[in-house]
């Protein structure tokens, strides 16, 4: 085996996929990239990493909600596009094309284009490791869009897509929460 430097180890684990987040200040809305994001229990709980350094953070922050919108494939420039520019002073929603529609229990938008969004409010900040945990209130899923691979980054400008999805329902039954 290679060695690779330590401060690379990242790009072994990096989670995925890509998603898009979104918050709802009370004047805009707004969208982030975010490519670091968990499963933290069956109930639905997750956590992502994001800081001050992103713009949606203090809104995010303020009203304690947001919507994790996940993006295919076919829309991968328009991720990075919508992570390499701010909401400060761009529209992203209008910039990159996406269309913001109505959830039912957050103000945060869901992102018509995406394959999926989930809504979700803030259960904890944890402000030593930039990690902030949420609670899913509702999922959508767009059973019509012919595109369904999610892209997952690598951490070094690059993205791996996902491939055939391999079944082994059967062999996990025990370990899977019910309704699966």
């Amino acid at each position: 085996m290679k060695k690779i430097q330590i401060g690379k180890a990242f790009t072994l684990l990096e989670s995925g996929p890509a998603v898009l987040v979104t918050t709802h200040d009370a004047v805009k809305n707004n969208i982030m990239t975010i490519s670091w994001t968990m499963v933290v229990d069956f109930k639905p709980i997750f956590a992502m990493t994001t800081g001050p350094w992103n713009y949606s953070f203090a809104a995010l922050r303020r009203t304690k909600e947001c919507v994790i919108a996940i993006p295919t494939v076919d829309m991968l420039d328009k991720v990075v596009g919508v992570g390499t520019c701010s909401g400060a002073d761009t529209d992203k929603f209008e910039k990159f094309m996406l269309t913001p529609l109505k959830g039912k229990h957050v103000k945060a938008p869901l992102i018509k284009e995406c394959l999926a969004n989930i809504e979700c409010k803030v259960v904890e900040i944890v402000g030593r490791h930039n990690i902030v945990v949420l609670e899913g209130l509702a999922a959508h899923f767009d059973e019509s869009r012919k595109e369904k691979r999610t892209v997952h980054a690598v951490g070094d400008g690059t993205f791996i897509v996902d491939g055939r999805r391999l079944n082994r329902k059967k062999m996990m039954r025990s370990k899977l929460p019910a309704g699966f």
